[in-house]
Protein backbone atom coordinates (compact mmCIF):
# COMPACT_ATOMS: atom_id res chain seq x y z
CA UNK A 1 0.00 0.00 0.00
CA UNK A 2 1.23 3.69 -1.00
CA UNK A 3 2.20 5.49 2.13
CA UNK A 4 4.09 8.80 2.24
CA UNK A 5 5.02 11.14 4.57
CA UNK A 6 3.51 14.93 4.20
CA UNK A 7 7.16 16.68 4.59
CA UNK A 8 7.74 20.56 4.33
CA UNK A 9 10.86 22.25 2.40
CA UNK A 10 11.69 23.70 5.87
CA UNK A 11 12.22 20.34 6.95
CA UNK A 12 14.62 18.46 4.41
CA UNK A 13 16.54 21.62 4.18
CA UNK A 14 17.30 21.80 8.18
CA UNK A 15 18.04 17.54 7.79
CA UNK A 16 18.84 17.18 4.66
CA UNK A 17 16.52 15.10 2.16
CA UNK A 18 18.62 12.21 2.18
CA UNK A 19 18.11 11.99 6.12
CA UNK A 20 14.87 12.69 6.12
CA UNK A 21 13.88 10.23 3.15
CA UNK A 22 16.04 7.71 4.96
CA UNK A 23 13.89 8.16 8.26
CA UNK A 24 10.84 7.84 6.22
CA UNK A 25 11.35 4.95 3.93
CA UNK A 26 13.36 3.38 7.06
CA UNK A 27 9.43 3.42 8.77
CA UNK A 28 8.24 1.69 6.02
CA UNK A 29 6.48 4.22 3.65
CA UNK A 30 6.64 4.89 0.38
CA UNK A 31 7.84 8.34 -0.19
CA UNK A 32 7.04 12.21 0.75
CA UNK A 33 4.43 14.25 0.04
CA UNK A 34 6.06 17.90 0.24
CA UNK A 35 4.83 21.38 0.61
CA UNK A 36 5.59 22.87 -2.54
CA UNK A 37 3.09 25.94 -2.13
CA UNK A 38 1.73 26.92 1.28
CA UNK A 39 0.46 29.39 3.60
CA UNK A 40 1.06 31.74 6.01
CA UNK A 41 1.15 29.59 9.57
CA UNK A 42 3.57 29.50 12.46
CA UNK A 43 4.18 26.57 13.76
CA UNK A 44 5.83 24.24 16.92
CA UNK A 45 8.85 22.17 15.00
CA UNK A 46 10.37 20.18 17.47
CA UNK A 47 13.45 18.70 15.76
CA UNK A 48 13.62 21.61 13.30
CA UNK A 49 16.47 24.08 12.13
CA UNK A 50 14.09 26.40 14.48
CA UNK A 51 11.96 24.68 17.38
CA UNK A 52 8.90 27.61 16.53
CA UNK A 53 8.87 27.64 12.59
CA UNK A 54 7.04 31.08 10.79
CA UNK A 55 5.49 29.96 7.03
CA UNK A 56 5.11 32.34 4.45
CA UNK A 57 2.93 32.12 1.72
CA UNK A 58 4.53 31.34 -1.44
CA UNK A 59 5.91 28.84 -3.71
CA UNK A 60 8.85 27.08 -3.16
CA UNK A 61 10.39 26.57 -6.73
CA UNK A 62 10.95 29.53 -9.49
CA UNK A 63 7.59 30.37 -10.77
CA UNK A 64 8.29 30.63 -14.48
CA UNK A 65 5.78 32.50 -17.36
CA UNK A 66 2.59 30.41 -16.56
CA UNK A 67 1.12 32.51 -14.29
CA UNK A 68 -1.61 35.75 -15.27
CA UNK A 69 -2.83 38.26 -13.08
CA UNK A 70 -2.12 36.29 -9.99
CA UNK A 71 1.25 34.85 -9.00
CA UNK A 72 2.82 33.52 -5.84
CA UNK A 73 5.04 34.84 -3.40
CA UNK A 74 8.71 33.10 -3.84
CA UNK A 75 9.79 32.21 -1.00
CA UNK A 76 13.66 32.38 -0.25
CA UNK A 77 15.40 29.49 -1.34
CA UNK A 78 13.30 28.75 -4.03
CA UNK A 79 15.96 29.17 -6.95
CA UNK A 80 17.84 26.16 -5.07
CA UNK A 81 15.23 24.47 -6.48
CA UNK A 82 14.62 21.90 -3.59
CA UNK A 83 11.63 19.85 -5.65
CA UNK A 84 14.03 18.77 -8.20
CA UNK A 85 16.50 17.76 -6.29
CA UNK A 86 13.72 15.95 -4.50
CA UNK A 87 12.67 14.40 -7.44
CA UNK A 88 16.33 13.17 -8.37
CA UNK A 89 16.79 11.99 -5.05
CA UNK A 90 13.19 9.50 -4.59
CA UNK A 91 13.65 8.25 -7.94
CA UNK A 92 17.15 7.05 -7.15
CA UNK A 93 15.75 5.91 -4.12
CA UNK A 94 13.31 4.09 -5.82
CA UNK A 95 10.69 6.29 -3.77
CA UNK A 96 7.60 8.44 -4.44
CA UNK A 97 7.06 11.95 -4.59
CA UNK A 98 4.53 14.15 -4.61
CA UNK A 99 3.81 17.52 -4.48
CA UNK A 100 1.67 19.12 -2.65
CA UNK A 101 -0.45 22.53 -3.01
CA UNK A 102 -2.25 25.02 -0.73
CA UNK A 103 -4.11 26.54 -3.79
CA UNK A 104 -7.27 28.85 -2.41
CA UNK A 105 -5.77 29.90 0.70
CA UNK A 106 -3.17 32.95 0.72
CA UNK A 107 -3.47 35.72 2.51
CA UNK A 108 -0.48 37.84 0.53
CA UNK A 109 -2.54 37.57 -2.61
CA UNK A 110 -6.07 38.12 -1.02
CA UNK A 111 -4.11 41.28 0.72
CA UNK A 112 -2.62 42.62 -2.64
CA UNK A 113 -6.13 41.44 -5.03
CA UNK A 114 -9.08 42.06 -2.85
CA UNK A 115 -11.99 41.49 -5.81
CA UNK A 116 -10.90 37.51 -6.64
CA UNK A 117 -11.42 37.06 -2.71
CA UNK A 118 -14.93 35.42 -0.96
CA UNK A 119 -17.60 38.31 -0.69
CA UNK A 120 -19.89 37.84 2.39
CA UNK A 121 -23.63 38.01 2.71
CA UNK A 122 -22.93 42.25 3.71
CA UNK A 123 -20.80 42.60 0.83
CA UNK A 124 -17.59 42.70 2.69
CA UNK A 125 -14.48 41.49 1.99
CA UNK A 126 -13.28 39.82 5.23
CA UNK A 127 -11.08 37.21 4.26
CA UNK A 128 -8.17 37.66 2.75
CA UNK A 129 -6.91 33.78 2.54
CA UNK A 130 -10.05 32.83 1.19
CA UNK A 131 -9.61 32.98 -2.93
CA UNK A 132 -13.20 32.63 -4.53
CA UNK A 133 -12.83 29.74 -6.89
CA UNK A 134 -15.86 30.87 -8.92
CA UNK A 135 -13.54 33.85 -9.69
CA UNK A 136 -11.69 33.47 -13.43
CA UNK A 137 -8.45 34.92 -12.49
CA UNK A 138 -8.11 32.46 -9.41
CA UNK A 139 -9.25 29.53 -11.71
CA UNK A 140 -6.36 30.54 -14.20
CA UNK A 141 -3.94 31.01 -11.09
CA UNK A 142 -5.06 27.57 -9.86
CA UNK A 143 -4.42 25.96 -13.50
CA UNK A 144 -1.00 27.87 -13.63
CA UNK A 145 0.23 26.32 -10.13
CA UNK A 146 -0.69 22.75 -10.39
CA UNK A 147 1.07 22.67 -14.16
CA UNK A 148 4.04 24.26 -12.51
CA UNK A 149 4.13 21.64 -9.77
CA UNK A 150 3.27 18.99 -11.95
CA UNK A 151 5.89 19.90 -14.61
CA UNK A 152 8.84 18.43 -11.95
CA UNK A 153 7.84 14.98 -12.62
CA UNK A 154 5.84 14.02 -9.57
CA UNK A 155 3.98 11.18 -9.49
CA UNK A 156 0.80 13.25 -8.25
CA UNK A 157 -0.22 17.05 -7.66
CA UNK A 158 -2.08 16.94 -4.01
CA UNK A 159 -4.32 19.66 -4.36
CA UNK A 160 -5.37 21.49 -1.02
CA UNK A 161 -8.00 24.05 -0.59
CA UNK A 162 -9.14 23.65 -4.13
CA UNK A 163 -12.59 24.77 -2.94
CA UNK A 164 -14.83 27.18 -0.49
CA UNK A 165 -13.23 29.12 2.21
CA UNK A 166 -15.43 29.09 5.51
CA UNK A 167 -15.97 31.67 8.22
CA UNK A 168 -13.92 29.99 11.13
CA UNK A 169 -11.01 29.42 9.09
CA UNK A 170 -10.58 33.09 8.03
CA UNK A 171 -7.72 35.37 10.10
CA UNK A 172 -5.33 35.10 13.05
CA UNK A 173 -5.72 37.92 15.67
CA UNK A 174 -9.76 36.94 15.27
CA UNK A 175 -12.55 38.82 17.86
CA UNK A 176 -15.86 37.91 17.82
CA UNK A 177 -18.12 38.92 21.37
CA UNK A 178 -21.43 37.61 19.49
CA UNK A 179 -22.59 33.95 20.05
CA UNK A 180 -23.09 33.37 16.42
CA UNK A 181 -24.15 30.06 16.44
CA UNK A 182 -22.97 27.40 13.78
CA UNK A 183 -25.87 27.94 11.02
CA UNK A 184 -25.21 32.04 11.71
CA UNK A 185 -21.28 31.48 11.34
CA UNK A 186 -21.72 28.93 8.52
CA UNK A 187 -24.16 31.65 6.32
CA UNK A 188 -21.41 34.34 7.24
CA UNK A 189 -18.54 32.16 5.47
CA UNK A 190 -20.54 31.91 2.19
CA UNK A 191 -19.54 33.84 -0.72
CA UNK A 192 -21.52 36.32 -2.66
CA UNK A 193 -19.14 38.02 -4.93
CA UNK A 194 -20.30 38.84 -8.63
CA UNK A 195 -19.19 35.56 -9.63
CA UNK A 196 -21.09 33.28 -6.93
CA UNK A 197 -24.20 35.56 -7.54
CA UNK A 198 -24.47 33.51 -11.30
CA UNK A 199 -25.39 30.67 -8.40
CA UNK A 200 -29.20 29.80 -9.16
CA UNK A 201 -30.80 31.39 -5.96
CA UNK A 202 -27.89 33.28 -5.07
CA UNK A 203 -29.95 36.15 -4.13
CA UNK A 204 -32.61 34.58 -2.24
CA UNK A 205 -29.83 33.20 -0.08
CA UNK A 206 -27.95 36.24 0.20
CA UNK A 207 -30.44 37.75 1.93
CA UNK A 208 -31.16 34.80 3.88
CA UNK A 209 -27.88 34.51 5.40
CA UNK A 210 -27.74 38.63 5.96
CA UNK A 211 -31.08 38.05 7.88
CA UNK A 212 -29.48 35.03 9.64
CA UNK A 213 -26.70 36.50 11.02
CA UNK A 214 -27.98 39.81 11.83
CA UNK A 215 -30.55 37.83 14.08
CA UNK A 216 -27.60 35.94 15.89
CA UNK A 217 -25.96 39.63 16.46
CA UNK A 218 -29.67 39.97 18.41
CA UNK A 219 -28.97 37.14 20.50
CA UNK A 220 -30.24 34.58 18.37
CA UNK A 221 -27.92 32.65 17.14
CA UNK A 222 -28.63 29.61 20.00
CA UNK A 223 -32.23 29.02 18.56
CA UNK A 224 -30.92 29.18 14.74
CA UNK A 225 -28.85 26.09 15.97
CA UNK A 226 -32.02 24.08 16.30
CA UNK A 227 -33.20 24.07 13.13
CA UNK A 228 -30.17 23.99 11.18
CA UNK A 229 -29.69 26.29 7.88
CA UNK A 230 -32.64 27.17 5.88
CA UNK A 231 -33.51 25.36 2.37
CA UNK A 232 -32.83 28.26 0.90
CA UNK A 233 -29.26 28.29 2.05
CA UNK A 234 -28.88 24.63 1.45
CA UNK A 235 -29.65 24.50 -1.77
CA UNK A 236 -27.50 27.22 -2.87
CA UNK A 237 -24.79 25.52 -0.86
CA UNK A 238 -25.19 22.43 -2.43
CA UNK A 239 -25.37 24.60 -6.12
CA UNK A 240 -21.76 25.85 -5.76
CA UNK A 241 -20.60 22.35 -5.93
CA UNK A 242 -20.47 22.48 -9.83
CA UNK A 243 -18.38 25.15 -9.07
CA UNK A 244 -15.77 23.21 -7.28
CA UNK A 245 -15.53 20.18 -9.77
CA UNK A 246 -15.46 22.12 -12.74
CA UNK A 247 -12.26 23.73 -11.22
CA UNK A 248 -10.96 20.28 -10.06
CA UNK A 249 -11.45 19.41 -14.02
CA UNK A 250 -9.76 22.37 -15.34
CA UNK A 251 -6.92 21.84 -12.98
CA UNK A 252 -6.91 18.00 -13.37
CA UNK A 253 -6.39 18.15 -17.00
CA UNK A 254 -3.72 20.46 -16.92
CA UNK A 255 -1.76 18.34 -14.51
CA UNK A 256 -2.03 14.97 -16.61
CA UNK A 257 -0.94 17.01 -20.31
CA UNK A 258 2.49 17.63 -17.72
CA UNK A 259 2.66 13.64 -17.59
CA UNK A 260 1.19 13.53 -13.65
CA UNK A 261 -2.25 12.97 -12.12
CA UNK A 262 -4.19 15.49 -9.82
CA UNK A 263 -4.66 14.14 -5.86
CA UNK A 264 -7.85 16.33 -4.56
CA UNK A 265 -7.63 16.35 -0.80
CA UNK A 266 -10.60 17.07 0.73
CA UNK A 267 -10.54 18.79 4.04
CA UNK A 268 -14.18 18.22 5.57
CA UNK A 269 -12.69 15.66 8.07
CA UNK A 270 -10.51 18.35 9.22
CA UNK A 271 -13.06 21.36 9.51
CA UNK A 272 -15.09 18.34 12.18
CA UNK A 273 -11.85 17.31 13.27
CA UNK A 274 -9.17 19.54 13.53
CA UNK A 275 -9.06 20.93 17.18
CA UNK A 276 -9.30 17.75 19.20
CA UNK A 277 -10.07 14.82 17.18
CA UNK A 278 -13.80 14.87 18.04
CA UNK A 279 -15.55 15.01 14.89
CA UNK A 280 -19.18 14.82 15.85
CA UNK A 281 -22.55 14.51 13.69
CA UNK A 282 -22.77 12.33 10.61
CA UNK A 283 -19.74 10.91 8.22
CA UNK A 284 -17.43 13.82 6.99
CA UNK A 285 -18.41 12.94 3.38
CA UNK A 286 -22.29 13.89 4.34
CA UNK A 287 -20.62 17.39 4.95
CA UNK A 288 -18.64 18.03 2.27
CA UNK A 289 -21.07 19.69 0.39
CA UNK A 290 -20.52 22.84 3.39
CA UNK A 291 -17.62 23.51 1.55
CA UNK A 292 -18.52 23.11 -2.22
CA UNK A 293 -17.72 19.73 -2.72
CA UNK A 294 -19.60 16.32 -4.27
CA UNK A 295 -17.07 13.99 -4.07
CA UNK A 296 -18.84 11.44 -6.33
CA UNK A 297 -18.19 14.02 -8.70
CA UNK A 298 -14.78 15.21 -7.95
CA UNK A 299 -13.29 12.16 -7.87
CA UNK A 300 -14.92 11.08 -11.11
CA UNK A 301 -12.74 14.09 -12.64
CA UNK A 302 -9.38 13.76 -10.82
CA UNK A 303 -6.96 10.96 -10.34
CA UNK A 304 -7.16 10.38 -6.80
CA UNK A 305 -9.09 11.42 -3.61
CA UNK A 306 -7.23 12.20 -0.07
CA UNK A 307 -9.49 12.61 2.88
CA UNK A 308 -8.31 13.79 6.02
CA UNK A 309 -9.10 11.41 8.74
CA UNK A 310 -9.16 13.27 11.99
CA UNK A 311 -10.54 11.62 14.67
CA UNK A 312 -9.11 10.00 18.07
CA UNK A 313 -11.68 6.85 17.38
CA UNK A 314 -10.96 3.92 14.91
CA UNK A 315 -14.30 3.44 14.66
CA UNK A 316 -15.32 7.10 13.56
CA UNK A 317 -11.67 6.46 11.27
CA UNK A 318 -13.78 3.56 9.67
CA UNK A 319 -17.12 5.11 9.43
CA UNK A 320 -15.52 8.31 7.63
CA UNK A 321 -13.94 5.68 5.26
CA UNK A 322 -16.45 3.68 4.55
CA UNK A 323 -18.60 6.64 4.17
CA UNK A 324 -16.15 8.27 1.33
CA UNK A 325 -15.68 4.52 -0.08
CA UNK A 326 -19.94 4.44 -0.82
CA UNK A 327 -19.80 8.24 -2.54
CA UNK A 328 -16.38 7.51 -4.97
CA UNK A 329 -17.64 4.20 -5.91
CA UNK A 330 -14.77 0.86 -6.77
CA UNK A 331 -12.14 1.94 -9.04
CA UNK A 332 -11.33 4.96 -7.74
CA UNK A 333 -8.16 5.99 -5.31
CA UNK A 334 -8.94 7.22 -1.66
CA UNK A 335 -6.50 7.74 -0.02
CA UNK A 336 -6.17 8.34 3.74
CA UNK A 337 -4.05 11.32 5.91
CA UNK A 338 -3.89 10.49 9.72
CA UNK A 339 -1.72 12.08 12.60
CA UNK A 340 0.21 9.56 14.06
CA UNK A 341 0.15 12.25 17.37
CA UNK A 342 -1.96 14.56 19.57
CA UNK A 343 -5.14 15.19 19.22
CA UNK A 344 -5.88 11.98 17.51
CA UNK A 345 -3.30 9.22 18.60
CA UNK A 346 -1.70 8.35 21.74
CA UNK A 347 -0.07 5.28 20.72
CA UNK A 348 1.78 3.22 18.37
CA UNK A 349 -1.41 0.56 18.71
CA UNK A 350 -3.80 3.21 18.52
CA UNK A 351 -1.83 3.89 14.99
CA UNK A 352 -1.46 0.42 13.82
CA UNK A 353 -5.30 0.01 14.34
CA UNK A 354 -6.20 3.05 12.45
CA UNK A 355 -3.69 1.80 9.79
CA UNK A 356 -5.63 -1.38 9.40
CA UNK A 357 -8.71 0.16 9.59
CA UNK A 358 -7.46 2.18 6.36
CA UNK A 359 -5.79 -0.81 4.31
CA UNK A 360 -9.36 -2.58 4.62
CA UNK A 361 -11.57 0.64 2.84
CA UNK A 362 -9.14 2.77 1.48
CA UNK A 363 -6.01 2.61 -1.22
CA UNK A 364 -3.18 4.54 0.46
CA UNK A 365 -2.45 6.15 3.97
CA UNK A 366 -0.21 8.95 3.88
CA UNK A 367 0.98 10.94 7.73
CA UNK A 368 0.69 14.57 8.70
CA UNK A 369 3.60 15.94 9.34
CA UNK A 370 7.16 15.40 9.66
CA UNK A 371 8.25 18.42 11.16
CA UNK A 372 5.19 19.09 13.32
CA UNK A 373 5.55 15.50 14.62
CA UNK A 374 8.29 14.59 17.73
CA UNK A 375 10.92 11.95 16.79
CA UNK A 376 9.03 9.56 18.88
CA UNK A 377 5.51 10.24 17.31
CA UNK A 378 7.39 9.68 13.76
CA UNK A 379 8.57 5.71 15.05
CA UNK A 380 4.91 5.18 15.43
CA UNK A 381 5.31 4.65 11.28
CA UNK A 382 6.74 1.63 11.86
CA UNK A 383 3.60 -0.47 12.53
CA UNK A 384 4.11 -0.23 8.56
CA UNK A 385 6.77 -2.58 8.70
Amino acid sequence: MDSTVYTFVEDVRGEGAAPVLDRVLGYGCTGLTVAAAYHRARDVTPHGASRVTFRHDGVHFPPGDLFGRLVPPVRAGAEEDPLRSLRDLTRSRGASLYAWGVFLHNTTIGLAHPDVTQENCFGDRAAPADLCPSDPDVRAYAVALARSMARYGVDGVVAESLHFGFFGHGYHHERSFVELGPVAEYALGLCFCPHCRRVPGAEAARAEAARLVEEAFEGGGARQAEAGPPEVITEFAMARRATVTSLAAEVAEAVAAEGSRLIFLDLTGAVKGYADGRPAGGPAASDAWRIGIDPAAVARVTGGYAVTAYARDTERVTADLEAYRAALGPGRELRALLRPGPPDTASAAELAAKTGAVAATADAVDFYAYGLQPFGVLDRLSVLR
